[in-house]
């Protein structure tokens, strides 16, 4: 049976007298502004990432459905932009915050099922703040409404081949080719996004780049010799501020970092919900193709990490890259292949989209749940992103020409996203 407001009007009646409470407060704290519906609900996926530990690649896939199925909801309502799916059919009289937050509820309970208590009771928080009671006719067509649109959304995406039979996968033991790295020497993870169905790409292989420089190659012997440098366990020429950017990059997921700086970046710059939620959807829409490209070309190429690399440089024919059997990296070398990088490329596609929409200098604030209480200050988005880059180096994860192909690489998918995705039907884009 379908539920009305998913939760029993005593409830309702208990959270609409604590709305009730808060709205009797003196003016100095209703200045304090409050995070829009669809902040709230942003910061509640960001929540839901961490709290599930959910790795890189499958949070962008997520962020996208979530932030779509919120825009497609709020913009069936107010027709004023192209949509990312579902096209506007909204009831007459809908309300845009009910529909706000049954969207990305629908999406969060599907995809995080055993967070169900906590999207209640965040549902339970917003229907309050909504308020209008449970018999209220423009509330319950917002949240039919958003249910509809995040189902059609997630019925979508249930065929975008997350769930792909692979074919099976052998190392080819050849120089430069990857080769299964420690702790896990596992196969390499997420091959599906290789050849997922895209958000705003036409295929996978869109923006797939050149191949990497060959193994002789001056700048292979340049890049090789920075990361043996530079991120080795053990590095003595790696500064401490240095490491301390590897660390704050590389512990925490480019969906929760680049959400959280948008929620920021929204409350300060005082977007309407509308502007809010078609910037998270572009932004989420780019970082998860910018996933898939990235995918794509990693299993196309199909290339070694440093770790191997160094290793077993004695056999790669470059007489200027000098073996050490006993490498390591500062931080743990993720599971699959590294040309191109997977966090500088994603993360420009992100901070690209942000920067199309407040301008590139633009001063903010990031924050790492990976490396609590400290953080990292920026005048522009660029240089966040070159930061991205110098982290993958300094962690000894990836070879720079990696970390830059993978910029640029974000750029064109942001650059597309930009003029693609929820484009203005009628008058000025913003």
């Amino acid at each position: 049976m379908r539920r009305k407001l998913a939760l029993s009007f005593a409830t309702l009646t208990a959270l609409a007298a604590v709305g009730a409470l808060a709205a009797s407060a003196t003016p100095a704290a209703k200045a304090a502004a409050k995070p829009d519906m669809v902040t709230v609900w942003n910061q509640t996926m960001v929540n839901a990432l961490e709290t599930a530990k959910t790795p890189p690649p499958p949070a962008m896939r997520t962020g996208a459905i979530v932030q779509s199925s919120v825009f497609d909801a709020l913009n069936g309502i107010e027709r004023r932009y192209t949509p990312i799916h579902v096209q506007p059919a909204a009831p007459p009289g809908a309300s845009r915050e009910a529909a706000v937050a049954e969207a990305a509820y629908e999406a969060l309970v599907t995809l995080f099922p055993a967070q169900k208590p906590t999207f209640d009771a965040q549902l339970a928080a917003s229907l309050a703040q909504i308020g209008g009671g449970p018999n209220d006719q423009s509330v319950q067509r917002g949240l039919d409404w958003g249910k509809q649109v995040a189902d059609d959304i997630l019925n979508w995406r249930a065929g975008d081949g997350i769930n792909a039979v692979l074919p099976s996968y052998s190392a080819s033991g050849l120089p430069g080719r990857w080769a299964p790295t420690p702790p896990t020497f596992g196969l390499p993870l997420f091959r599906a996004f290789a050849n997922m169905t895209p958000w705003a790409m036409t295929t996978p292989s869109q923006f797939l780049p050149g191949p990497p420089p060959t193994l002789t190659s001056a700048l292979y012997t340049q890049d090789f010799n920075e990361t043996k440098a530079m991120g080795s366990a053990t590095s003595s020429t790696r500064s401490a501020y240095q490491t301390q950017t590897a660390q704050f990059y590389g512990t925490d997921t480019p969906a929760a970092i680049w959400n959280r700086l948008a929620d920021d970046l929204a409350e300060s710059d005082h977007l309407t919900m509308t502007e809010n939620a078609r910037l998270l959807a572009r932004m989420n829409v780019a970082l998860a193709d910018a996933v898939i490209a990235i995918w794509n070309a990693k299993n196309v190429y199909d290339t070694w990490r440093p770790i191997t690399a160094i290793q077993q440089a004695a056999a790669d024919g470059n007489p200027n890259t000098m073996p050490d059997a006993s490498w390591t990296p500062l931080l743990p070398t993720p599971q699959f292949q590294e040309y191109p990088a997977g966090h500088p490329g994603v993360s420009n596609a992100g901070l690209s989209v942000l920067a199309a929409f407040y301008g590139n200098d633009t001063s903010f604030t990031v924050t790492s749940a990976g490396v609590p209480g400290v953080t990292r200050d920026y005048t522009n988005f660029s240089t966040a992103a070159e930061d991205v880059a110098d982290a993958r180096v300094f962690g000894g994860m990836h070879f720079r020409f990696s970390c830059d192909t993978a910029i640029q690489m974000g750029s064109e998918i942001a650059n597309l996203v930009d003029n693609t995705v929820a484009l203005r039907v009628h008058g000025p884009d913003r």
